[in-house]
């Protein structure tokens, strides 16, 4: 569905005004801080909280690929479930991604040699270190992105666009996809440059991101969002991987969909239409996800089931001597009680 509100101009692009937003805390010495920006929607689609700065320009990363699949579903692209879901992808590597990436290359009548993106050894460490323990190189194919560039190469097939230069702005794939993006986050594109894979990647505000997830999740049942919604969810480990801790989110909070990116970005959104949207600074994992835990805190979810996400344990001579804590302004607003 399209939505048929004016679009926003595109975010300014200048030097962000991150703020605090964790602390690496040793010994009872903040060792640490991390900035960053964070943004909690209500049901309504309004701002409940923000920390930072929520409007100016960034690149979402790898955040932004359920979008890009919804974009790919509008277009005709016909897949659900696990494959609908590894279309969405940062995927770890592991066998079944690399399995299903093939099968929507055979459904495109495509090869591994057709894909655009970059080699890469698998993201997992695990299954890295198996790959490389076996002598096996780095391949478009074990690349955390493979998914969705053969469902670019899917949905160009069944549209009949040119496979050549597909990964340019100018390809109609990547123009709808664009135009998609706009529609979802309700405010023009600001930049586009191309992501660590080879894809175009379009700059948009973090306010904006949130947008985008709350309306994915909030769609009628079996439009374009709502099936990459529901597959993402379904398969939590084909968007992601078995050991990661986005998967691991949507488990542990029912109705949940969470996509984490490069440099620090998680988006997450419930099916009433609160979201989160996070941006960590210097891009670090260890403060990404006890922020967004705190976040869906602040959202309303239950404190409870996000306790193995508030923040990684500091050792110190192999013992605990310290923790990421996120700052006092994420705390959960609770109401007074009289004395």
């Amino acid at each position: 569905m399209t939505y048929s509100s004016p679009l926003a101009d595109a975010p300014a692009i200048r030097e962000p005004l991150h703020a605090p937003v964790a602390h690496l805390v040793r010994g009872g010495v903040t060792e640490g801080v991390h900035y960053g920006s964070v943004v909690v929607l209500g049901t309504d689609g309004e701002v409940d909280f923000q920390l930072g700065d929520i409007e100016v320009a960034f690149y979402p990363r790898s955040a932004l690929k359920p979008v890009q699949a919804v974009a790919m579903v509008r277009a005709g692209l016909p897949l659900d479930g696990e494959l609908l879901s590894l279309a969405a992808a940062s995927h770890s590597g592991e066998e079944r991604h690399l399995a299903g990436t093939r099968r929507i290359l055979e459904l495109a009548g495509a090869s591994e040699d057709d894909l655009r993106n970059v080699t890469d050894l698998p993201y997992d460490p695990v299954v890295r270190d198996l790959w490389i323990r076996e002598g096996r190189l780095p391949s478009r194919l074990a690349q955390n992105c493979s998914g969705k560039h053969a469902a670019m190469l899917y949905t160009c097939k069944l549209n009949g666009w040119s496979l050549d230069g597909h990964l340019d702005p100018g390809h109609p794939l990547q123009q709808a996809i664009a135009e998609i993006v706009e529609d979802l986050t309700g405010q023009r594109i600001a930049r586009v440059t191309v992501d660590g894979c080879g894809a175009p990647l379009f700059s948009v505000s973090l306010n904006g991101l949130a947008r985008a997830a709350a309306r994915v999740t909030t769609a009628v049942p079996g439009t374009p969002e709502a099936r990459v919604a529901d597959a993402m969810r379904e398969h939590a480990e084909m968007a992601s991987g078995s050991g990661r801790d986005v998967a691991a989110l949507m488990r542990a909070v029912p109705g949940l969909l969470a996509k984490d990116g490069f440099e620090g970005v998680e988006v997450a959104a419930l099916p009433d239409g609160r979201a989160v949207a996070v941006k960590i600074s210097d891009g670090a994992n260890r403060a990404r996800v006890p922020v967004t835990a705190a976040a869906l805190v602040r959202a309303g979810v239950d404190p409870a089931l996000l306790t193995p996400f508030a923040g990684e344990v500091l050792l110190g001579g192999g013992e605990p001597v310290g923790s990421i804590r996120t700052v006092r302004a994420l705390d959960p607003v609770t109401e007074p009680t009289c004395a």
